[in-house]
């Protein structure tokens, strides 16, 4: 193996003054904060596809580039392995380069392209990410039902992160006692609708998305036309009748449903893709058969939350959701993950789907949609 000389960023700029070729091969979204004043931006991988394109000559002075060295190390040594004699890489790369204040430079970019590789820088150095997957959230559709304890965190993350189209449903108006767990909304939000809170408040935080506000009371009349053109659901909502149809919807369509539940100190995630997987992902239907007795499982207006326990299941969400839109990880499918907050305890409940569901099981035709109401009685 060859030695590559290592030389310091002060060395680099004496010797690109004269006349060595200094090339910057990280990728183009890391050198959008900046890059040694007189480099050239190429990838490592390009450079080391077809170095002859970009180094003009194989005696020539060549001196690489990155963010800390180690990459610059590497591409280097690939080099010299492949007959250029005089190769040499910056020890501690364009961050020594910073420390030792000598000049950096804004490779030219479009507005649109400066926005996204430094709103997204975190998300662009994740190999499980990358450009590609960072582009496919711009690119992706997701339901919001409901605007309230778990919609808000969900909402705000999956827009932090770049989901691009963020439809968000909900007919109730912000009330003061809904700040206390609804961080999207503020005391200035108070009477006006919450979705149009809410697309204020996601807007200022990524103007480049586009959020769809429906002020509607979510029912039968409505939610194909909610679930159209989705990818994924969020399960915001705090009564049985809707979480029931919501469940019954994304069978039909075959959309997966993250499903979240709060009350006093506890809460609750799945994932049910039934729909998509019928026969080896349960349904709603499959966990909970039947709704409980009416007033056996009261909604937070009756029964209290602790304020940040909504914020933690809505942020388990908006995970599962970013999990599902990249196909990265393991989503919840066929868990239940419980948290109770006074005893900090996460546990996990396997669920199965049941062969006999009448939405789920395998061959099973589409009822229609029932009394949600009624068939809940009330709960």
């Amino acid at each position: 193996m060859t030695a590559i000389p290592e030389i310091t960023p002060e060395q680099a700029r004496h010797r690109l003054a004269h006349g060595a070729l200094l090339i910057d091969v990280r990728e183009p979204h890391e050198r959008a904060t900046g890059m040694a004043e007189g480099a050239l931006g190429i990838a490592r991988g390009d450079l080391q596809a077809d170095p002859s394109t970009h180094l003009p000559a194989l005696g020539r002075d060549v001196v690489l580039i990155c963010q800390s060295g180690k990459r610059s190390m590497d591409a280097a040594q690939a080099l010299a392995e492949l007959g250029y004699p005089n190769i040499a890489s910056v020890h501690g790369g364009t961050t020594a380069w910073r420390a030792a204040g000598l000049p950096l430079v804004q490779p030219l970019q479009s507005d649109d392209e400066r926005d996204f590789n430094e709103r997204y820088s975190r998300h662009l150095l994740l190999p499980q990410i990358g450009v590609a997957g960072q582009q496919a959230l711009l690119g992706a559709r997701v339901l919001v039902l409901g605007a309230g304890g778990l919609g808000s965190p969900a909402a705000f993350y999956l827009a932090a992160a770049g989901v691009g189209h963020l439809r968000i449903a909900d007919d109730d108006v912000v009330d003061r006692s809904n700040l206390q767990r609804q961080i999207l909304h503020t005391d200035a939000s108070v009477g006006l609708p919450k979705v149009h809170s809410a697309r204020e408040r996601l807007l200022a935080l990524n103007p480049r998305l586009d959020v769809e506000a429906v002020q509607a009371r979510v029912s039968s009349a409505n939610i194909d036309a909610l679930l159209d053109g989705m990818d994924v659901v969020v399960d915001g909502s705090d009564n049985f009748p809707l979480r029931y149809l919501l469940n019954d919807a994304c069978i039909q369509h075959e959309i997966p449903l993250v499903y979240g539940a709060v009350e006093r100190f506890t809460g609750q995630v799945s994932v049910f893709d039934a729909g998509r997987q019928r026969g080896q992902a349960p349904c709603y239907r499959c966990l909970f058969p039947e709704p409980p007795p009416p007033g056996f499982a009261p909604n937070c207006a009756e029964a209290g939350v602790l304020g940040v326990l909504p914020g933690m299941v809505g942020l388990l969400q908006a995970t599962e959701v970013l999990k599902l839109l990249l196909g990265m990880g393991e989503p919840l499918v066929g868990r239940l993950l419980t948290f109770d907050a006074l005893g900090m305890r996460f546990r996990e409940i396997r669920l199965r789907p049941d062969p006999a569901c009448p939405l789920c099981a395998p061959g099973r035709t589409f009822p229609g949609y029932i009394d949600y109401a009624a068939f809940c009685g009330g709960v």
